[in-house]
């Protein structure tokens, strides 16, 4: 079997049988070989793209670990600017770390407790850690929000323009269980800065822009549903597209194989993704009237169960091929900002730093304040606009009356000219 028949054939020999208590897994399979063998010195992101996205994704977390930092556009043993700094301890305190503290005392809902030991023994046994068993006592899941706590104000105190957003906690725990405390850091700070940059910003703005996304690609796919769904806003989709998912989807092998996905492409399949959940539940929604937006909103809101991840990877792959942001209806593309990360993780984006991320950062939020201020302008127009339009009036019209007489038409003209002047002094 060569590389592209281990990339489209599911086979559950890829996947290691289940070692007892404390025993390595073993990195097995031919997709799996042949995927570290794409990792070599200078790594062929191309097949590792194509890897991602094909039937089971990276196989499991041992190949997680090699590929997901060549995804996010590092090298595995690279010391990013993020690493390097070993003393983020006594960085000044982020603004956002009592949100992070709240946030991560409700963290590990779902996982560990859907962590899979098939996928997490070689990590556990190299790092010491507990096997990731679901009856895991309550100092190994304190020790636990203690690591996630640490990535998290790592990431902030080194990139102290990023503001946090509540559900950053539920990406950054699965980068945690994949990666390790010791290199999960990286990972999200890379994660941060070039591909959920928009989410992190002052304002929600930015993110609320990519859910506008969502009526255009239903147009281009399905019009009728686009206008059955016409009176609902899409907000059903943040807390889904915030998250990657992560809020939503509770079984930790379907969040990591997704993870796989997304960390392939652009920040834009992301969006697409969700189209194709709506599109997937087209006949239950036909079935609600399109006048009851709160209950479409309510429907919309939950991600269905079980979720068919393969399909909604394929066919999200093939709707994107079909429509591509570029051509999609009502100027949607054009209207999404061009530092958006919608935009910079188009072509070839891994060769961007945090450095770049953070000149991205600036430069979106100098254009939100420029976009804050016409619309205070406009505001403040409208407010005033009967004082404005007399104002307006008096101006125009002593200006035609000076040209007249300057002009020296003592016309009929003119004396009307000078009535209204009059007139306008009165207000």
């Amino acid at each position: 079997m060569d590389c592209n028949d281990a990339a489209n054939t599911p086979s559950t020999s890829d996947r290691p049988a289940i070692p007892h208590e404390g025993e390595m897994s073993p990195v097995a399979g031919p997709k799996a070989d042949c995927i570290l063998n794409s990792c070599g010195e200078k790594p062929d992101i191309a097949a590792l793209v194509h890897f991602a996205t094909s039937t089971d994704g990276l196989v499991n977390d041992e190949v997680r670990r090699k590929v997901w930092p060549l995804l996010l556009g590092y090298m595995p043993y690279e010391k990013t600017e993020s690493t390097k700094s070993a003393t983020w301890h006594a960085l000044p305190r982020h603004k956002d770390e009592d949100q992070v503290r709240l946030d991560v005392d409700r963290s590990f809902i779902y996982y560990p407790k859907s962590w899979s030991m098939t996928t997490h023994s070689t990590l556990q046994v190299r790092q010491g850690a507990d096997t990731g068993r679901a009856d895991q006592s309550e100092p190994q899941l304190d020790r636990r929000k203690k690591e996630l706590s640490a990535v998290i104000t790592q990431v902030l105190r080194e990139q102290p323009i990023l503001s946090y957003f509540q559900g950053f906690h539920d990406i950054a725990q699965v980068f945690l269980l994949v990666l390790g405390v010791d290199d999960a850091a990286a990972a999200v700070s890379q994660l941060s800065l070039l591909r959920i940059r928009d989410f992190m910003l002052p304002s929600l703005e930015p993110s609320i822009a990519h859910l506008h996304l969502l009526p255009s690609i239903l147009e281009a796919e399905c019009p009728k549903l686009r206008l059955h769904l016409s009176q609902t806003q899409p907000f059903f989709a943040l807390a889904a597209t915030l998250t990657l998912y992560a809020h939503d989807i509770q079984e930790y092998s379907d969040i990591a194989r997704l993870f796989d996905f997304f960390l392939a492409h652009g920040a834009v399949v992301s969006v697409y993704f969700f189209a194709i959940i709506i599109l997937s539940r087209r006949q239950e929604l036909f079935e609600i009237p399109a006048d009851e937006p709160e209950m479409l909103h309510s429907v919309l809101s939950k991600l269905p169960k079980p979720l068919d991840l393969e399909a909604l990877i394929a066919h999200t792959v093939s709707l994107y091929q079909k429509f591509p942001p570029e051509q999609l209806p009502f100027r949607a593309w054009a209207m999404i900002s061009q530092y958006s990360v919608l935009k910079t993780t188009t072509g070839d984006f891994r060769q961007q730093t945090l450095i770049d991320g953070a000149a991205y950062f600036d430069l979106q939020v100098a254009q939100l304040r420029r976009q804050e201020m016409r619309r205070k302008a406009k505001a403040t127009l409208w407010k005033h606009r009967r004082s404005a339009g007399r104002v307006g009036l008096a101006v125009l019209v002593g200006a035609v009356a000076i040209w007249l007489g300057k002009g020296g038409v003592e016309s009929y003209a003119a004396m009307v000219f000078r009535r209204l002047w009059e007139k306008s002094r009165v207000y």
